[in-house]
C-alpha cells in the first residue's frame, strides 16, 4: 500500500510539473514584446509557412534564444507571437511598438549606430533599419567568384590591405601614371635582331639568371606614383646587372616623386619619359638615403631634399646629405638614355632574356586589383552590375620574366 501511496504521488508531482512549465512558459511568462518588437521585419511564421489554429504549443519557430509561436492562442495580452504573425497570419498590422534601433547578427543597436560593410557605412535609421552606401568597394566577392568560375587565364584572390577601399578610390590612388604623349608614342621604336628560327625559353626569371641583382618591389600605398616606383625598380636592376653586379643600388622612388616636378604631379600621376629624363640629367640616390615617406596620397607633394651638381662629362655629384639621418651615402645614380621597344612579344622577351627587366604601361580596369596570378586580360565579369563598378586607368610595371 505504501509502494502504491508512493508511485501516486510521483504520478501527480510529474503531471503538476508538466503543467507548471506550460503555464511558466506560456501564462505566466512577460512576453516577448514587453521592451518592443526585435527584429520586426524578420520572417518566422512566413519562412516556415505555419498558422494554426486555437492553442499548439508545438506550432513554434526558433526566435533569437527562444522560441515563438505562429497559432491563434499567442495573440492575447501576454503576447508570445512571431514578429510576423499578424501580417501573415491575420492580415492586419502587428499591435506592437518596434523596439527602438536597429538588429544585426542577433544584436540590437541604437538608432544612429554604424558598422562598415566592406567599403559602404551603414547607419542605423530612426525607422528601426540599417540605411547603407551603395559604393563599388574595389575588393568584389561575386566579381572574384566569377573570374575563378570562367575561363579567362588567371586567378583572382581577395587582398585584406584593398579591404574597405572604393572602387574609385583604388583607381585614383593605387595607379599613377599618365597616358604617354603623341610625341612618345612616335618614337622609333628599338628592335631586337632574331632569327627567324629562333627559340625562346617557355620559362624565364631574371632573379634566377641574374641573382642578387633584381629588387623586390616597394608598396607604393595610398600614392598614384607607379611612374616613379617602375622606373626606379627598372633602373636599379638594369645598374646592377650592367655593372655585373658591382652596384647595386635599390633606387629612390621618393627622390623622383619629390624633386621630378617638371610636368609632373607626385603621388597625382606623372609621366614615364620625365621619369627617364630626370635619371639621365639629374640622377637620384638610394632608397635607403632617400626612404619612401609618400604612403598617403596628399594635396601637396613634399619638398624636395635632395640636390646636386655636375661635375662635368654629365657626372652629378649630391649637395645635400642623407634624408635618412642613419646613412651617408648620398651617391647619385644616373641613367643612360630610355628606349622604347616593339610591341612584339618574342622581342620584349628577348629584351628581357639578354639584358634585363624591362618596363610595361598597362591599360587596367576593376578587376585587376584582385589578380593573383595567370596572364591578366580584363574580363566582363563586371558588366552586369552597372557603370559604376566599371572603371580604368593607367598603370606602369616592372616585368622580370
Amino acid at each position: 500500500m505504501r509502494l502504491l501511496r508512493a508511485l501516486l504521488c510521483l504520478g501527480l508531482l510529474a503531471e503538476a510539473t508538466l503543467a507548471s512549465r506550460v503555464r511558466t512558459r506560456r501564462e505566466l511568462a512577460p512576453g516577448l514584446y514587453e521592451h518592443g518588437v526585435y527584429d520586426a521585419g524578420g520572417s518566422y511564421c512566413q519562412r516556415g509557412d505555419v498558422c494554426c489554429h486555437g492553442r499548439d504549443d508545438g506550432c513554434t519557430v526558433p526566435y533569437h534564444d527562444t522560441l515563438c509561436y505562429c497559432d491563434l492562442f499567442c495573440n492575447r495580452t501576454v503576447s508570445d507571437c512571431c514578429p510576423d504573425f499578424w501580417e501573415y497570419c491575420l492580415g492586419i498590422p502587428a499591435p506592437f511598438p518596434k523596439a527602438p534601433g536597429c538588429a544585426r547578427a542577433g544584436r540590437r543597436y541604437p538608432t544612429g549606430a554604424t558598422y562598415r560593410e566592406n567599403c559602404n557605412l551603414c547607419t542605423c535609421g530612426p525607422g528601426g533599419t540599417w540605411q547603407c552606401e551603395d559604393h563599388a568597394c574595389l575588393m568584389d566577392g561575386e566579381l572574384i567568384d566569377a573570374i575563378n568560375r570562367g575561363n579567362y587565364g588567371w586567378r583572382a584572390a581577395n587582398y585584406s590591405q584593398f579591404w574597405g577601399m572604393k572602387l574609385e578610390d583604388g583607381v585614383r590612388y593605387r595607379l599613377g601614371t599618365f597616358r604617354p604623349s603623341p610625341t612618345v608614342m612616335n618614337m622609333n621604336e628599338m628592335h631586337m635582331s632574331m632569327d627567324s628560327n629562333e627559340v625562346l625559353p617557355r620559362h624565364f626569371d631574371a632573379a634566377a639568371k641574374w641573382p642578387g641583382m633584381i629588387h623586390e618591389p616597394l608598396d607604393q600605398g595610398n600614392c598614384a606614383g607607379s611612374w616613379a616606383f617602375s622606373t626606379a625598380a627598372v633602373a636599379s636592376d638594369r645598374i646592377s646587372i650592367h655593372s655585373m653586379g658591382h652596384m647595386t643600388p635599390a633606387l629612390s622612388p621618393q627622390n623622383l616623386l619629390s624633386c621630378d616636378t617638371r610636368n609632373q604631379r607626385g603621388c597625382s600621376g606623372g609621366r614615364l619619359d620625365g621619369a627617364w629624363w630626370y635619371l639621365r640629367r639629374r640622377g637620384v640616390v638610394t632608397d635607403e638615403c632617400y626612404p619612401f615617406t609618400s604612403q598617403e596620397s596628399q594635396p601637396a607633394a613634399q619638398p624636395c631634399m635632395m640636390h646636386s651638381r655636375s661635375t662635368g662629362r654629365g657626372k652629378r655629384q649630391a649637395t645635400a646629405r642623407c634624408p635618412n639621418p642613419q646613412t651617408r651615402a648620398n651617391e647619385i645614380y644616373q641613367s643612360t638614355p630610355a628606349y622604347r621597344l616593339s610591341s612584339s612579344e618574342k622581342e620584349i622577351m628577348k629584351e628581357l632574356l639578354e639584358n634585363g627587366p624591362v618596363q610595361a604601361i598597362l591599360e587596367v580596369h576593376e578587376d585587376f586589383f584582385m589578380y593573383k596570378s595567370g596572364i591578366y586580360r580584363h574580363t566582363p565579369v563586371a558588366e552586369g552590375k552597372g557603370p559604376k563598378h566599371q572603371r580604368h586607368g593607367t598603370h606602369s610595371v616592372k616585368i622580370t620574366g
